[in-house]
């Protein structure tokens, strides 16, 4: 389980990330909601621990170290962080990526075997900014959890493309709810009118906390 408890971060010009406590198990879909972009890469940083907090802690397992969140989680396009190149070619950025997960090299997929497993080789010649986004979201996914010690994704406003809220949400809902169970964190712009799942918001408790009995 991921908790961060009065998780904040600053910026050079104030706070980026208000104090935010939220918990989330292996197998559910988080969505958090954010303004604006700052936030929410400062934000998707910071769970994915690739940014420390300045108060607050963050936690997987009982693990509260940066390092030990590091290792089990993946942050996924995240704009200017870590978002494919729009001239990239799909060929091009899974063989760049394989070719940096850990392990030695003999082990690890060829980009055809790769592309063929999760069906995308009709894919592999166009440039990445080209094909449906729902596709492009599906083959960052599976980058993603290349790496067999990824628990934790953590996506930045994946809403920003353009999908229909539905297909993005059942997406990462089937990815949370399929064999590997990750935990998964959407941060968004918005958070779907249909959504019926768990919800956070920065700057705010998001943790459970149990009803007082009365006196």
């Amino acid at each position: 389980m991921l908790i961060a408890d009065e998780f904040s971060i600053n910026g050079r010009h104030g706070r980026l990330v208000e104090p935010t406590s939220l918990a989330l198990a292996a197998g559910e879909l988080l969505l958090v909601q954010a303004e604006p972009q700052s936030t929410r890469t400062a934000l998707a940083l910071g769970l994915s621990a690739r940014m420390r907090p300045d108060t607050g802690a963050l936690a997987w397992g009982g693990d509260a170290t940066l390092a030990g969140v590091r290792r089990i989680s993946m942050l996924v396009d995240s704009p200017e962080i870590n978002e494919p190149e729009s001239h990239i070619k799909v060929r091009d950025l899974v063989a760049e990526d394989l070719a940096l997960h850990p392990g030695p090299f003999w082990r690890r997929s060829s980009v055809d075997t790769w592309l063929e497993r999760h069906h995308v080789t009709e894919l592999a010649g166009e440039f990445v900014d080209a094909i449906d986004p729902l596709d492009r979201l599906r083959i960052l996914t599976h980058l993603a959890q290349e790496d067999h010690q990824t628990e934790l994704l953590v996506f930045d406003t994946p809403d920003r493309h353009g999908i229909p809220d539905d297909d993005w949400v059942a997406h990462l809902a089937g990815t949370a709810a399929g064999r590997r169970h990750p935990a998964i964190i959407a941060i968004v712009q918005h958070v779907p009118g249909s959504w019926t799942g768990k919800v956070a918001t920065t700057g705010r408790d998001n943790l459970p906390h149990p009803t007082e009995a009365p006196a």
